[in-house]
């Protein structure tokens, strides 16, 4: 009995503390905020509150619906920057702070942060994953669909 409260006891420990690592916190100002004045460039990666988006123009649309004080979302910064180097002219790469805009979210459905969403030229959802996504299951990914 003692075990399963303390057991129960460090399982809601652990999801404050969570809940507090990844919450936002809008009154601090030195937070960054991109998205301010519509769209902006981060490391290749595009940033933007902007929903309808033109695919046409790339093999794939690689869609990250996150939040910048979120903890796995930050996990995925770096690779979203790298695959958006690496395939500028085949990949758009996307960043949705669903915090700070939670249209995006409501739009795509989505439940969890980070969700990733993949879209072909046509606009159809092609695949989704929740969680943080390792840079190699993305490249193999984006390989069956024609990226090189």
């Amino acid at each position: 009995m003692k075990r399963n409260r303390a057991r129960s006891f460090l399982i809601l420990f652990l999801l404050i503390l969570i809940y507090f690592a990844c919450r936002q916190d809008a009154d601090d100002p030195s937070s960054e905020n991109p998205t301010q004045s519509g769209a902006s460039v981060r490391g290749a990666v595009l940033v933007t509150d902007e929903i309808k988006l033109d695919f046409s123009k790339h093999k794939v649309t690689f869609i990250e619906l996150g939040a910048d004080k979120c903890i796995p979302c930050r996990q995925m910064q770096p690779i979203m920057k790298e695959i958006a180097a690496e395939y500028p002219d085949q990949v758009l790469v996307v960043f949705y702070d669903v915090w700070k805009n939670p249209a995006p979210a409501e739009y795509y459905k989505i439940q969890l942060i980070p969700t990733q969403v993949f879209i072909d030229k046509r606009g159809n959802e092609l695949f989704r994953h929740v969680g943080f996504f390792p840079k190699e299951e993305i490249l193999k990914f984006l390989r069956g669909h024609g990226v090189k």
